[in-house]
């Protein structure tokens, strides 16, 4: 009965959000509900592919997939337009040119339904594929990028062969996650673009967004490359009134705030971080997009120490969870075609983590904190901003000398509060101002569902926590309590 209620509930919402008639103006657009599965779902997996995974060079620090920038924009100094061209000189030659790379672009050993196997072992819920970044070349068959380019220019007519966007999303769609795309609206070097913004954005980038919804029926679109115009530039409002209204993807696609030089934290579904912390509030649906090291494309510079651990990437999605947002984690795959060990490694470990604490991140919501603070100076990371600092291990494990931790985390679903621990509480956890209802139960996520001791004392919740070998650990990092039956 609990899941047809569930069901009946999310019909409920799919109907109102398509038979709602939305106008071309941010008023009306921004009225628009997002669908429940998106905010549900917490963690997804963005994936940066391209003719620039044939080079997979950046400078420690910067993005490979801005490579071709790098290669002739001198201004570019501090994003390594001197390393770039020193490797590419030296490696292909002065005259070869970016697409001279697209042959090499071969995905040879690509294979979609390995892939998505992959991300559904991770835990993610949805699935973002760059259709087509800021060099125009597509991932699928595009007549506006082949016409506009005066080459073959997507990825069914040069370099693979083969519909890469169309492989993926339909071995995506035979596991649980949603399927969506990042699209660029500029592309840097497309004559049009270059000499006539207006008659690009009527003739090319509109039929050829509107051309890969249709195809794909994405749940989520990712807009980037928005910042050189104003969104009447780019149509926005008007694009997404056909959106809703009209396209293939009207009943649950997610969009981002992406769409003009000026709507990035004011438009859109869900506002954006990027190599920061998120959001300093959850008013608006957000979410937080890395890399795994420093660049989204998979980039030849970065080693070991360069890569995020499993511990540190759970901790930012449990922190970023705590206070209402999503974590989208990209990966770079190689130009033939195969994730990276150790972004397999990292995604699988990640996944363990959720099989047994998961029902603490998917569906939960705000309690009214986001988490609990040791004693000490208590400094949190800054917020909202582009690539702003922020070191998840200080701020939970290795703190600096009289600041204060992260000792717990907390997310909930109706009377169901958890706290999240990165340090497993040594005999007793004491949860602050929560009151649990008489005969309320309290666990430890993966402890075989054993109930464990607690009491209430004044306005605290104190738990005894089992002693336990290394065997009975539930997982690596990151301990779950739940506590069913909390007091509103």
């Amino acid at each position: 009965m609990k899941h047809i209620i569930i069901v009946i509930a999310l019909i409920g919402t799919l109907k109102t959000v398509s038979q709602n008639k939305y106008d071309a103006n941010w008023k009306s657009v921004d009225s628009r509900p997002i669908p429940s599965w998106y905010t549900d779902a917490k963690f997804g997996i963005f994936i940066h592919w391209g003719p620039y995974s044939v080079p997979a060079f950046s400078k420690v620090g910067a993005y490979s997939e801005w490579y071709w920038m790098n290669l002739v924009n001198a201004e570019r100094t501090r994003q390594g337009y001197r390393e770039t061209n020193e490797f590419h000189n030296r490696v292909y030659g002065k005259n070869f040119t970016y697409p001279d790379f697209v042959p090499m672009f071969n995905c040879n050993m690509y294979d979609p339904n390995q892939w998505a196997d992959i991300f559904q072992k991770s835990g993610a819920k949805y699935v973002v594929l760059t259709s087509k970044h800021h060099d125009g070349y597509t991932l699928w068959p595009s007549k506006e990028s082949d016409k506009s380019w005066g080459r073959p220019w997507s990825s069914t007519n040069s370099g693979p062969g083969r519909d890469l966007l169309g492989e993926l999303t339909e071995a995506v769609r035979k596991t649980d996650l949603k399927m969506g795309i990042y699209y660029s609206l500029y592309e840097w070097f497309n004559p049009l673009y270059n000499s006539d913004v207006d008659l690009y954005v009527d003739k090319h980038m509109i039929p050829q967004f509107k051309d890969v919804v249709e195809k794909y029926a994405p749940s989520i679109i990712f807009t980037d490359g928005e910042w050189d115009y104003p969104h009447t530039t780019w149509k926005s409002t008007e694009l997404l009134a056909w959106l809703y209204n009209e396209s293939a993807s009207k009943e649950d696609v997610v969009i981002n705030d992406r769409w003009g030089k000026e709507t990035r934290h004011k438009h859109g579904g869900y506002y954006t971080t990027e190599y920061g912390s998120g959001m300093p509030n959850a008013d608006v649906p957000w979410e937080e997009n890395r890399g795994m090291a420093h660049s989204f494309g998979y980039s030849k510079t970065e080693n070991i120490e360069d890569y995020n651990s499993t511990q540190e990437l759970l901790y930012m999605l449990i922190d970023i969870v705590s206070r209402g947002g999503n974590f989208l984690l990209d990966i770079g795959p190689t130009a033939d075609g195969r994730i990276p060990v150790i972004m397999q490694e990292r995604l699988i470990e990640m996944g363990d983590w959720l099989a047994i604490n998961g029902e603490a991140i998917y569906g939960t919501t705000l309690h009214k904190e986001t988490c609990q603070w040791t004693k000490g100076k208590v400094a949190d990371a800054e917020r909202g901003r582009y690539k702003v600092k922020y070191d998840i291990m200080r701020l939970t494990v290795k703190p600096e000398p009289g600041f204060a931790t992260k000792e717990a985390f907390f997310t909930k679903k109706g009377t169901t509060l958890y706290a999240i621990c990165p340090v497993f509480p040594k005999d007793q956890l004491v949860v602050k101002n929560v009151t649990l209802k008489s005969g309320a139960k309290v666990e430890l996520l993966g402890y075989d569902d054993r109930a464990l001791n607690w009491k209430q004392q004044g306005a605290n919740v104190i738990i005894d926590v089992p002693t336990l070998s290394p065997s009975e650990v539930p997982c690596e990092n990151a301990w779950t309590f739940k506590m069913s039956g909390v007091k509103h």
